[in-house]
């Protein structure tokens, strides 16, 4: 117990001294939360929770000597943080932050994380990467309560302590156990400020930090696949133990569309508003989901030790309860009736809310193409049997060209403007960005693998591809459009 008790203490510590400061600090430079009707708190709420979860997390780990053995999950956590505290600070967008994670999930997979789900290693790259940024974006939704977010984020942790630690391989998992047990500490001592009445909150920051530590954790680097051929304990184990961010984010987004509103604009709509609009206090709701959260978790661990027909059994049973609980939640009357009805939401196509949740597809549909080309363009070239001998190549520069192009894509102005008129210049934008991303990708391939070959062929057939489909893309966009118009 002392791999988990130290590290938690450590951080439960820094944690605790850390939060008032850090109240201080955002009342003084004006980082705070002001009541909207959008959002549920009445009065003002410094921010900059996060920095203190963030700080009590990176030096609590540097103190118990475990900073060295989870560098990865550890920077990529640090990384979305400060991602998370210029949002606080400035706003951003949504393109960018949502580049910001792919970048940080692919950097994940390059080095050797990932869910091991399937046997393709392609599309478990993939899917790893939907994962990551899915339940990063998930814990940010879910930051919508007094102590929600943190309450949840300690339950999903020490179940997946819990995992680790009557797991087989134990010892192996003895660094990711030390740092989930400093991340659980850290939150516990945030959470006793952010408990209902919240004298601060923790921000992106602290969310986005939380969302994307707790995704890296549930991945292993040992490229080792589950042995069972049971797919609700391979897969749905995880799943319930990440249970309440996703059901909340499917619930919220789901009704949101059938009311004809943006998934991606705030709103009092969440699980925890409902049952509040139910009766219970706000304390209440907070316990009730910290309780799924719990019997979630419990039901993902009891799935990694039963057999396959009590495996079906189990998830099968905790699915239709929480199906159920959905039904009711939905039947809670929360929008207003006299807003404009869901189809002129809907055909309304140069909307704020519709620019907001167009630039995100824009961003995943390029994601996609990026991913498309470099995998035809290898195909292309090395034809079938040498891109097999080639395909450790391939998997291990893919995810350096899916965060290099997005970025030039970024950089050179392609999510900006609405593109509901493809003129010459917007094509002069794509072909930039094809370009400086290929040639960015290239260089950094040649620097650190000297594929010298292999890098300058396979770029050019793939500058080609994906100029051919951005600018495609988004010509059949714009008609689209038009007869939406």
């Amino acid at each position: 117990m002392g791999m988990v008790l130290q590290p938690a203490a450590v951080g439960f510590v820094l944690a605790i001294a850390l939060v008032p400061l850090c109240r201080i600090l955002a009342r003084r430079i004006g980082v705070v939360a002001h009541p909207r009707n959008d959002r549920w708190h009445r009065q003002v709420v410094p921010l900059l929770g996060g920095v203190a979860i963030a700080l009590a997390t990176l030096f609590g780990a540097m103190l118990t000597g475990h900073l060295s053995q989870t560098i990865v999950p550890l920077s990529a956590a640090m990384a979305i943080f400060v991602m998370g505290l210029v949002d606080d600070v400035l706003s951003l967008k949504p393109a960018p932050k949502l580049i910001g994670q792919i970048v940080l999930a692919a950097a994940v997979v390059y080095f050797g994380y990932r869910l091991n789900w399937i046997e393709s290693r392609l599309f478990d790259s993939l899917l790893t990467m939907v994962w990551m940024v899915g339940l990063t974006n998930a814990f940010n939704l879910l930051d919508n309560m007094d102590g929600l977010c943190a309450g949840t984020a300690l339950v999903v942790s020490v179940m997946l302590i819990i995992g680790l630690v009557t797991g087989v391989s134990r010892d192996a998992a003895g660094p990711e156990i030390a740092f989930l047990s400093v991340l659980a500490g850290a939150v516990a001592g945030f959470l006793i400020y952010n408990f209902p009445p919240a004298s601060i909150f923790m921000g992106d920051s602290g969310s986005l930090m939380l969302g994307f530590s707790l995704a890296t954790l549930t991945l292993n680097n040992d490229g080792v696949r589950g042995s069972r051929s049971d797919v609700l304990s391979v897969i749905a184990g995880p799943v319930f133990v990440l249970l309440i961010p996703i059901f909340d984010t499917t619930l919220v987004t789901v009704l949101r569309l059938l009311a004809g509103r943006s998934p991606a604009m705030g709103g009092r709509d969440h699980s925890s508003h409902r049952l509040v609009a139910l009766g219970l206090s706000e304390r209440s709701a907070v316990f009730v989901l910290w309780l799924l959260a719990a019997v979630g978790g419990a039901v993902g661990l009891l799935l990694r030790n039963a057999s396959q027909g009590g495996s079906l059994l189990i998830g099968g049973a905790f699915a239709a309860a929480m199906s159920v609980f959905a039904y009711y939640l939905a039947r809670v009357r929360v929008y207003d009736e006299t807003t404009a009805p869901a189809s002129a939401a809907m055909l309304t196509p140069l909307s704020g809310e519709f620019m907001y949740k167009r630039r995100i597809a824009e961003v995943l549909l390029d994601f996609g193409l990026i991913g498309v080309s470099y995998y035809v363009a290898n195909r292309l070239w090395f034809g079938s049997e040498a891109f097999l001998e080639n395909a450790e190549n391939f998997y291990t520069s893919l995810p350096i060209v899916l965060a290099t192009q997005l970025v030039a894509f970024f950089a050179v102005g392609v999510y900006h403007g609405d593109w509901h008129h493809l003129r010459r210049k917007d094509r002069v934008t794509f072909g930039k960005g094809v370009v400086l991303g290929a040639a960015a990708a290239q260089l950094v391939i040649l620097a650190m693998y000297r594929y010298y070959t292999y890098s300058v062929s396979v770029f050019l057939i793939y500058a080609a591809l994906l100029g051919i489909l951005t600018i495609l893309s988004r010509a059949i966009v714009r008609r689209i459009d038009r007869l939406i118009e």
